[in-house]
């Protein structure tokens, strides 16, 4: 029997013997390594804040303590340690426990948290919560040194430092996000661990605070304060969390357990806004992912024993690998363009054109307003920027993508990887909302390819297209067939459909991923005696016009299928339009439902939906049947 197998509940974790927590350590290691290499998962982060996790719990009183961290690719230690090692299996499974902290799920997770930066604050919102109902336990918001890339940390910050509440954050320095951090924060983090005088000297003088408290009181804390801030101004380039209003305690060691537990303790005590900077080490403990952090941060099934994918690639390859050797390829043909994308080099494809064109790439770590800002700023220039974020990432840019480029026609390309449902990280990764989100804007062109070719083709599109911004969307999944060489794929026409198969009886209108199924759909109809046209809408703004009205000649019953959401999706965009021009027409949509999507295999998503052949050919079958029998 393992250690962790004997803690049920935190009571069990606190009657631990200090000397035994390192062994507990290493059974949580174990049993991290052991269960993500069934179910995948954001491993790399966990391993990394095993002491810190434990430390946590051991000197804080969860959840009545507020214990919030961010993001949550950290939190699996803390799925362990708080009643759901027995259902850890469970993982980002159908059913299972989320992959990231939700309020659902667990009293201990006070704040669901998917995209970074939100944990500084949502802690001070809790922290005042607390203050205005009189209340007096601590918060604590542990804040990755990849989330200090991006600005919402800071604004909670700074508002936090300048209201002098009783708060705590840890920030976890491990010099990753997802890859290596960017700019001049990390530089700063790697200063302030770089500088030995000064730390000497704060280590002492905390020392010494540590031995005195219990003769002087608090006193001695205060003593201490004004002494440490005089070496602050002597040795150090500015402690810019002590100019925002924190108190400084760090850089500690944050897999040495006596060292955690101690200053926590200690700082628990303290009162006020107060900083612990945490030194870890991405992946700690398992040599796989202590080599190679950036491809370890999260990832699919594996062998512990090799590090290998249990399930060996097979197949055309993905949408991302499509678009990042389709980038590379096509700056040798355009100069003037460059790529950007927020902290997510491998996971947008964009690492192969990094290499390939290092002075055009630009890594502008989690700070996705920020890029897209930046692109327009760029696009003022005559450069040509291509974003490439995540759908449900780019969610947090929206004000950027609408203030900042459409109203300014700046012609800023945005790709987006991860569109439609993503699997197994479930609810706050879903890239279900861009269609409807572009929509919505004047002047956006709004795409999506049916495969790996039909994305070539409408990237050389894009960068003819100056008159304004364009996006692009694709699935985390496999193209549907191996692409052509890229330079002998063509532009797609500016604004056009393609008329796949003809049909008068009914007309289906597939989206990008869409395409595929709805033609084997159509096959199975035609057996049923169903003639079905299939129209590919690579663009879904503008219309084809001119193709949308031969249509409408043809059959008064349209349907439109893709892999978003419904509401205000295409099928909306496009009945609003025949509502004005013909009314005598009816649109159907099929795609997601007005509701959040629980995780589990995409396959498996599709077909909930009703997004497959099968689903499709059901759906339509019953809606002529349903017509033809209102038309006798």
């Amino acid at each position: 029997m393992t250690l962790l197998s004997t803690i049920r509940d935190l009571d069990d974790l606190k009657r631990l013997r200090r000397d035994q927590l390192a062994e507990l350590a290493q059974d949580v290691r174990e049993r991290l390594i052991e269960a993500c290499s069934i179910t995948g998962g954001h491993i790399g982060a966990s391993l990394g804040v095993v002491e810190l996790t434990i430390a946590l719990l051991y000197e804080f009183q969860s959840p009545t303590d507020k214990i919030v961290w961010d993001v949550g690719h950290q939190a699996y230690a803390w799925k362990l340690l708080t009643g759901r090692n027995e259902r850890f299996d469970s993982l980002r499974q159908t059913g299972g426990i989320s992959g990231f902290l939700k309020r659902s799920e667990s009293a201990h997770d006070q704040f669901g948290a998917g995209h970074a930066g939100t944990a500084m604050s949502a802690a001070l919102g809790m922290a005042t919560a607390r203050d205005l109902k009189g209340e007096h336990h601590k918060v604590v918001a542990i804040v990755g040194d990849g989330a200090l890339t991006c600005g919402l940390s800071y604004e909670g910050m700074n508002n936090a430092g300048h209201s002098h509440r009783d708060i705590i954050l840890i920030v976890n320095d491990n010099g990753m996000s997802i890859s290596p951090n960017v700019g001049a924060i990390s530089k700063t983090l790697g200063g302030i661990v770089a500088n030995p005088i000064t730390n000497k000297v704060r280590e002492k003088i905390k020392g010494i605070a540590f031995a005195l408290r219990g003769v002087f009181g608090e006193r001695v804390v205060d003593f201490a304060k004004n002494v440490e801030e005089s070496v602050k101004n002597l040795f150090s380039e500015g402690m810019f969390f002590e100019e925002l209003g924190f108190r400084y305690f760090g850089p500690i060691d944050g897999h040495d357990l006596p060292k955690l537990t101690e200053t926590l303790r200690f700082v628990r005590s303290l009162h006020g806004p107060r900083v612990v900077h945490v030194l870890t080490e991405k992946g700690k403990g398992f040599h796989f992912a202590e080599n190679n952090r950036e491809k370890w941060h999260g990832l699919a099934a594996y062998d512990p024993a090799t590090g290998e994918a249990r399930k060996k690639a097979s197949g055309p390859p993905t949408w991302t690998q499509v678009f990042g050797d389709a980038i590379t390829e096509l700056a040798k043909e355009s100069p003037d363009f460059v790529v950007i994308t927020a902290a997510m080099p491998s996971g947008t494809g964009t690492g192969v054109f990094e290499m390939a064109h290092p002075d055009r790439f630009f890594d502008v770590g989690i700070a996705e307003g920020h890029a897209v800002t930046f692109a327009g700023g760029l696009a003022t220039q005559g450069i040509t920027p291509i974003c490439a974020i995540y759908s449900t990432f780019l969610q947090r840019a929206y004000d950027n993508i609408i203030h900042d480029i459409a109203v300014q026609h700046l012609p800023v390309i945005f790709c987006m990887d991860r569109a439609g449902l993503v699997g197994e990280d479930g609810q706050t990764h879903m890239g279900l909302y861009d269609i409807a989100y572009m929509l919505a804007i004047p002047e956006m062109t709004v795409t999506a390819p049916k495969d790996g070719d039909e994305l070539v083709g409408l990237l050389r599109t894009a960068l003819a297209h100056k008159s304004g911004p364009f996006a692009t969307r694709y699935p985390r999944d496999k193209a549907p067939k191996d692409p052509a060489p890229v330079a002998s794929i063509p532009p797609v026409p500016y604004g056009s459909w393609e008329l796949l198969r003809p049909g008068h009886d009914i007309a289906i209108l597939a989206v990008g991923t869409m395409v595929y199924p709805v033609m084997e759909a159509a096959e199975r109809l035609h057996s049923e005696g169903i003639d079905a046209a299939v129209v590919n809408c690579r663009f879904l703004k503008p219309l084809d016009d001119v193709m949308l009205e031969s249509i409408v000649r043809d059959t008064r019953i349209l349907v439109t299928v893709e892999e978003g959401a419904i509401a205000n999706g295409f099928g909306a965009f496009l009945a609003r339009r025949l509502q004005m021009t013909h009314p005598e027409v009816r649109v159907v949509s099929i795609g997601v439902p007005d509701q959040f999507m629980e995780q589990a295999p995409r396959a498996q998503q599709l077909a909930t939906f009703g997004l497959t052949p099968e689903g499709i050919s059901q759906r339509i079958a019953a809606l002529h049947h349903e017509e033809s029998f209102e038309a006798r």
